[in-house]
């Protein structure tokens, strides 16, 4: 990991810590031949579902459609809404709405937020991955649906 990314996310961690923001944030869940496609963020050691935070005057589609192409160089195709799921970790109120993609294509560039990305078969995921990522790909792989609203 590179150590000035490091220190920024230790800094704003400090920053939410006395702020206590309510943030909103898109994840996607990109799936292709039953493999998942996750990101390792230079300032962090988990793997993790694509995504980042919602920009002011910014609708969801967008978001997730713009952060989609800044981590992965994906153009996403189709899209739908897989839940929205609360998080309190890091001192925020964070709420985060993760979508799915089983249609898209990847030019294989990445911003320099993003130290790796790769695919992982959905029946043998990282054991570094987040675990928020890895709760909405179990929910994924059940049988029934995820739910709709949830904690991260």
């Amino acid at each position: 990991m590179k150590l000035l990314p490091q220190i920024l996310y230790r800094l704003n961690r400090l920053r939410w810590f006395f702020l206590r923001p309510i943030t909103l944030g898109v994840r996607l869940i990109m799936i292709r031949d039953e493999q998942v496609l996750l990101v390792k963020h230079t300032y962090q050691r988990h793997w993790y579902l694509p995504g980042g935070g919602v920009k002011r005057s910014e609708t969801l589609d967008e978001a997730i459609r713009r952060e989609a192409a800044e981590e992965v160089g994906a153009t996403l195709h189709d899209l739908t809404l897989f839940g929205t799921y609360s998080n309190f970790f890091d001192y925020k109120n964070d709420h985060v709405i993760v979508f799915l993609s089983r249609d898209f294509s990847l030019t294989g560039k990445s911003d320099g937020e993003i130290e790796a990305v790769k695919f992982f078969p959905l029946t043998r995921l990282p054991d570094q991955i987040s675990p928020g990522s890895r709760r909405r790909l179990n929910e994924l792989k059940s049988n029934g649906q995820p739910p709709i609203v949830a904690r991260w």
